[in-house]
């Protein structure tokens, strides 16, 4: 699943190529995407719309048009293309923007899992999905005090806590490993076991691995790829991640895989060493 630097890099390619273009024509192959309202009804509020600005929430992409906001979400397999109106409509382009310019905007999806509604112009955070998210970690309010809140008492483990969007809104399971290793903390331990301390390294440990990933346009190790073929490079820099039974870049210590939550979850285990409850 794409996380957050994926999907920024989506944001930030697409913004380039695409922003000021009018949509001429909606073409939808599978309406099941569309939430909210009818297939008619979507095509009919794009039609003759001009793309203001893209913007992004967690995993979430806005594009913002003249009256209406349309909200995205990649879930597993999403991607987007640019090609020409006439190019051929291959099998997995569930929708089809086509501009004035004669090019198009496709959204690629194997596994038909993504979504799409649109709402007023800038009323994106009203809607009912985007509300019940939690902070991204470069968000100011992200610190430890908001963690402290959201924790309260769970007794869950920190990896399946910090993964809820409900919780901590644009981690996925690649930054979360990354962002343990760095904070030194099993991703078994409990979220109400931790100290202050260990929060602070989670909030600066999220707000670096983010940054520094959103820097080099994500991570590309499955079928994440951004829009007109850009990749990530951050898989260069993963201390943990994918990385079973290769050496702890701190301590030399073979790299382990576990499961968590039902994930598969990658540790040091001298680093992360497991601690008993406090």
């Amino acid at each position: 699943m794409p996380e957050l630097p994926e999907v920024e890099t989506v944001r930030l390619t697409l913004k380039n190529l695409i922003v000021g273009k009018t949509i001429e024509q909606v073409i939808i192959k599978y309406d099941k995407m569309i939430k909210g309202t009818d297939s008619v009804t979507f095509q009919e509020l794009l039609t003759g719309e001009t793309l203001q600005d893209i913007g992004r929430y967690g995993k979430y992409l806005f594009f913002h048009f003249n009256k209406v906001t349309l909200i995205s979400h990649l879930r597993m397999e999403g991607k987007y293309f640019i090609k020409l109106n006439s190019d051929s409509i291959e099998k997995h382009e569930h929708m089809i923007f086509n501009f004035t310019d004669s090019s198009s905007l496709r959204y690629h999806d194997t596994r038909k899992f993504g979504t799409m509604e649109l709402v007023p112009i800038n009323t994106q955070l009203d809607s009912s999905s985007i509300m019940k998210m939690g902070l991204e970690p470069f968000n100011v309010q992200f610190n430890v005090d908001y963690l402290k809140t959201k924790i309260k008492k769970s007794i869950r483990p920190i990896k399946s806590f910090l993964l809820d969007q409900n919780n901590v809104s644009g981690l996925g399971n690649i930054y979360v490993d990354e962002v343990l290793f760095l904070s030194k903390l099993h991703p078994e331990t409990k979220a109400c076991d931790l100290s202050n301390a260990d929060l602070q390294n989670i909030v600066d440990a999220s707000k670096k691995v983010l940054t520094k990933a959103v820097e080099l346009g994500g991570t590309t190790i499955r079928s994440y790829l951004s829009s007109l073929g850009v990749t990530g490079r951050f898989q260069n820099e993963l201390n943990v991640h994918m990385r079973q039974s290769e050496p702890c870049h701190i301590c030399q210590t073979p790299i382990i895989k576990l499961k968590v939550g039902g994930r598969g979850t990658y540790i040091c285990p001298t680093c992360q060493e497991r601690k008993d409850s406090r």
